[in-house]
């Protein structure tokens, strides 16, 4: 019981106005004995999806949502216990939904591999409709290396099970999808000796001296995905010289000696400020939201071009 109410304590952060989060604030002990006794009896069943689609990063995606009870409450649970026994098969370089990890922590990363003298070339790829395409079966099967748990077990298949892949929108689904790919991460790391490889969900940068070894690598990458993971690579990899392209990566653009915004992300910011300029007053926020991207970047004259008073912008957010 400790662990629910952890767990609806923080499902509901940032919701506590929603309709459905009051409701269950206002019968809290009655709701929470609920879903406790759900999971004894075994009697949790996964809601049924409300599915709608979005542009997110000039991609359409179809996003699964679920209803706070019981569904956010319970993924929140599962995870406050589960998390630090997976976290611990994850490799250090791998980004997303990871406590003390994130963007920052891997642009430092990027940026401290890319300036060593041998840091020549990259290769880079993306997986072809990741979260759709993860394979249930397989899924379980990774999970079954750390856990034994029947009952645990019993919990994560039913909510597995609940659609094929990965359903975008659920809170545990990009835990599900690092943990997917996390023995493909070790492979990475030990089998094709590669020390400068970094992932953020499923785009992928390894950083190397012999140009040749990385067309290898691809190979051996492309051959491992499908036959062990079920995944295909997108058309657009390349192994590039990063002395004449820049690695764009965790929205920076990367190159030996300094680090940009990529460009769509300046881009968006443009249109914030031009939208707060004609009085829409509720851009300050998006504003404010890409003062770190630059606080960590050399794009500071993009900024000053822009932004001649931070401080009002911070008033209006």
């Amino acid at each position: 019981m400790d662990n629910l109410r952890l767990a609806h304590a923080n499902a509901q952060k940032g919701k506590q106005r929603y309709k459905e989060v009051i409701h269950v604030n206002e019968f809290e002990p009655y709701y929470l004995r609920k879903l406790q006794d759900m999971l004894i009896d075994k009697t949790f069943k996964n809601s049924e999806y409300r599915i709608f689609e979005l542009i997110d990063k000039g991609k359409q995606r179809k996003i699964f949502s679920l209803p706070y009870f019981p569904d956010r409450i319970l993924h929140h649970a599962i995870l406050q216990v589960t998390e630090p026994i997976w976290k611990s098969i994850l490799i250090r370089n791998t980004f997303q939904s990871i406590k003390g990890r994130g963007v920052e922590d891997g642009r430092k990363k990027v940026v401290r591999a890319i300036r060593q003298k041998d840091a020549k070339y990259c290769l880079q790829l993306d997986i072809s409709k990741f979260y759709p395409s993860i394979d249930n079966t397989i899924l379980k099967g990774i999970i079954r290396k750390k856990i034994a748990d029947e009952n645990v077990l019993w919990l994560l298949d039913t909510i597995i099970d609940s659609t094929q892949g990965v359903p975008i929108g659920n809170y545990l689904s990009q835990y599900l999808g690092n943990l997917y790919l996390a023995y493909f991460d070790h492979w990475i790391k030990e089998k094709l000796k590669i020390s400068n490889y970094f992932r953020y969900c499923d785009d992928i940068v390894l950083i190397h001296p012999d140009k040749d070894y990385l067309q290898y690598c691809f190979v051996k990458i492309e051959y491992y995905l499908e036959k062990n993971l079920k995944l295909k690579i997108k058309d657009n990899y390349q192994v590039y010289p990063i002395s004449k392209r820049r690695i764009d990566f965790l929205g920076f653009r990367f190159d030996n000696e300094k680090t940009y915004l990529r460009r769509r992300t300046a881009k968006n910011f443009k249109r914030k400020v031009i939208q707060f300029g004609k009085g829409q007053k509720d851009a300050a926020k998006g504003i404010c939201s890409y003062y770190g991207w630059f606080k960590h970047s050399d794009s500071w004259p993009l900024w000053n071009k822009y932004i001649k008073d931070f401080n009002l912008i911070k008033k209006s957010a």
